[in-house]
């Protein structure tokens, strides 16, 4: 069944975490009506880092609860070594991707640093076979709320502990590299 893919990033304690959730087409409005429905009164996203606690434990509760499935990606990184760490983990969740006949890739925009993921994604997707079907795009986190899912499983797997706990369910696989 073709998914849909959905990337957004951590960094803690020098390890780069990309976190891809992955949506089935049939899933992707029911997914986001109901995280459109966690924002608060003028809210234009949720971003778990400024969440309270007690809000993101609500949060997460309602996103395990979704069916979506996540992946992560793992590198050891440095303040020198984020952007490499980061291309090597992407290039790995495309490979990933393919073999999942993935129809479409979300990623959450860095802005001016998106150059190096289209880079990334052109190099990885030229060796493959041109039917892959598998189309990119970097959007702003305001524009599409199932990013805010990878947002908030990466933060909670990067916490560790009863926040890991919390989302065991959607984490399929974990990736080290």
């Amino acid at each position: 069944m073709p998914v849909h893919a959905f990337i957004d990033e951590s960094v803690r304690d020098q390890r780069y975490l990309l976190c891809m959730t992955l949506v089935a087409p049939a899933q992707l409005t029911p997914a986001r009506r109901e995280l459109t429905s966690l924002l608060l009164p003028g809210g234009r996203e949720l971003h778990f880092k400024k969440e309270k606690e007690p809000r993101r434990r609500q949060l997460i509760d309602r996103i395990a609860a979704l069916e979506v499935t996540t992946a992560i990606y793992l590198g050891s990184c440095t303040r020198k070594t984020e952007e490499d760490t980061r291309q090597k983990c992407l290039e790995r969740a495309v490979t990933d991707l393919l073999a999942k006949n993935a129809h479409r890739l979300v990623l959450d925009s860095r802005d001016h640093r998106d150059v190096h993921d289209r880079g990334t994604l052109q190099r990885a997707l030229g060796y493959r076979p041109s039917k892959t079907e598998l189309t990119y795009e970097h959007l702003n986190s305001t524009a599409e709320p199932l990013l805010w899912i990878s947002d908030a499983v990466g933060w909670c797997f990067g916490a560790s502990g009863a926040w890991r706990r919390r989302t065991s369910r959607l984490i399929d696989s974990i990736t080290e590299l």
